[in-house]
């Protein structure tokens, strides 16, 4: 297991490291030139495929992986999958592809990945989204956010129907009262002042709550934790 990446890079003289895996080499280079041009970010490496990807995140221990989905070998989501298995604490990743589909966006959800942007995005926004996971913090687009809803509002859809299991009661068996509303207010989009004002809490105190519920339930960040309300029947849509 690689050390783990420091995500406090937003403060003054930090800075945040990146890793491009994408398999066109035109791609990764305009995101290197939109990316370099940043005084707070650096790329530390770049990789055509997955396996790649993985071998380089361990390697390189970067704070944010821009990764594509379709690639040679190994793809996006495996690799995901693999740079995210240590749990919580390691290298983050966004997602970015030119793929505007529903499966791509809950595999790689629930494969990790910490955001979720199309290449369609403005520079700035990827910009944004990078220095957002390097926080620790989770990020998906407003158009995003609505088709994750949406879907699991949908009667059916196996991205909504999702049954717990013993590992998910035993989880959410250790939140406090507190912590559980906590869940509940993140699974709806809140920030933590939104959290604050709803529960009538100091927002200092509603982010130590927010950390302590990602901790007991081994989530990464708030984008997983809406995944896991949903899909465990904390929360349901409309509810």
């Amino acid at each position: 297991m690689s050390a783990t990446p420091n995500h406090e890079t937003s403060g003054p003289g930090r800075t945040i490291r990146v890793l491009l895996a994408d398999d066109q080499h035109l791609v990764r280079t305009g995101f290197r030139v939109i990316l370099e041009v940043e005084d707070d970010i650096e790329v530390v490496g770049e990789a055509a495929d997955g396996e790649r990807a993985v071998a380089m995140t361990r390697a390189t221990r970067p704070d944010v992986v821009l990764m594509d989905v379709e690639m040679p070998g190994m793809d996006g989501l495996e690799a995901t999958r693999q740079i995210t298995a240590d749990g919580p604490g390691g290298s983050a990743v966004l997602i970015l592809t030119t793929f505007d589909r529903d499966d791509y966006l809950f595999a790689a959800l629930r494969a990790g990945a910490s955001g979720f942007l199309l290449k369609n995005g403005t520079p700035e926004e990827l910009i944004e989204a990078i220095q957002v996971l390097a926080r620790g913090d989770g990020l998906l687009a407003p158009e995003i956010t609505r088709r994750v809803i949406s879907t699991f509002a949908r009667p059916g859809d196996p991205a909504g129907t999702a049954h717990r299991g013993p590992a998910a009661d035993a989880a959410l068996a250790g939140l406090t009262p507190r912590e559980r509303e906590v869940l509940v207010l993140l699974a709806a989009g809140s920030s933590n002042a939104e959290i604050a004002a709803a529960i009538h809490l100091g927002e200092a105190t509603v982010k130590t709550h927010v950390s302590r519920v990602l901790a007991k339930l081994g989530l990464r960040d708030r984008v997983q934790a809406v995944v896991f309300a949903y899909e465990n029947g904390v929360v349901r849509p409309g509810g």
